[in-house]
């Protein structure tokens, strides 16, 4: 059963909504806040979201941004907003697709069908092919989700995995610590920078070759964190 995620803060709206795609047998989840779309995102992963711009606490565009630093989910941005450079903002965050209110019911649903139907397909033809990353002599298994020494598997928390596999799905590229905090622990946890503090020296810890002289887990004072490849 495809799962939906439908992001909106107009009550009538979301009923409508998720009534509808009920009858059409979809598993459907909502929110009403960006927070609570990334909080529901990580803990029941959708096949599609339906993300409304004009949300009360985040912009629609910020949830774009917060979403695509862990997930390739198809998101259809669903707004009342026709100006170009709004539709543009969320395509260029990572947006799949984009449709005006109103909007027809019928039209929704061919675009939902026509993202899975995308997504499938890419997933099947990456399947073979998910990446491994090398720390030193540490691999990341991004397929598998499994990090392996020379000693062996290395256990990480769920928490340390989700930030570790955050970093190197960006390598070289700084990410702030709001970035982060956003992606690993959701967007009412953005003001807590000890949390990243926290765990990037924990997984230094695991898998830097000398924790205290770190080569592949970067901190730029001020800006945020970079995962450096090497050797």
């Amino acid at each position: 059963m495809t799962r939906v995620l439908v992001v909106d803060d107009e009550p009538q709206l979301l009923r409508a909504l998720r009534v509808n795609l009920r009858a059409r047998d979809y598993d459907v989840h909502t929110a009403s806040t960006g927070a609570e779309a990334l909080r529901l995102a990580a803990a029941y992963p959708p096949d599609v979201v339906v993300l409304d711009l004009g949300l009360p606490d985040l912009d629609g565009v910020e949830v774009v941004h917060g979403l695509r630093g862990w997930t390739d989910v198809p998101i259809i941005v669903l707004s009342g907003r026709t100006g170009g450079p709004d539709k543009v903002a969320a395509l260029d965050a990572g947006a799949d697709d984009y449709v005006t209110k109103p909007f027809g019911m019928e039209e929704l649903l061919a675009r939902i069908r026509a993202v899975t139907r995308r997504a499938a397909s890419t997933d099947a033809a990456a399947a073979a092919d998910e990446p491994s990353v090398r720390i030193g002599d540490v691999t990341v298994d991004l397929a598998d989700k499994v990090v392996t020494g020379p000693g062996g598997p290395i256990r990480l928390t769920p928490t340390e995995w989700h930030l570790l596999e955050v970093l190197v799905r960006h390598p070289g590229a700084l990410l702030s610590q709001r970035f982060l905090l956003a992606q690993v622990w959701g967007a009412a946890y953005v003001n807590q920078p000890a949390n990243v503090r926290l765990y990037i020296a924990q997984l230094r810890r695991k898998l830097e070759p000398d924790p205290s002289r770190p080569r592949y887990l970067l901190t730029e004072p001020g800006m945020g964190y970079r995962f450096q490849p090497g050797d």
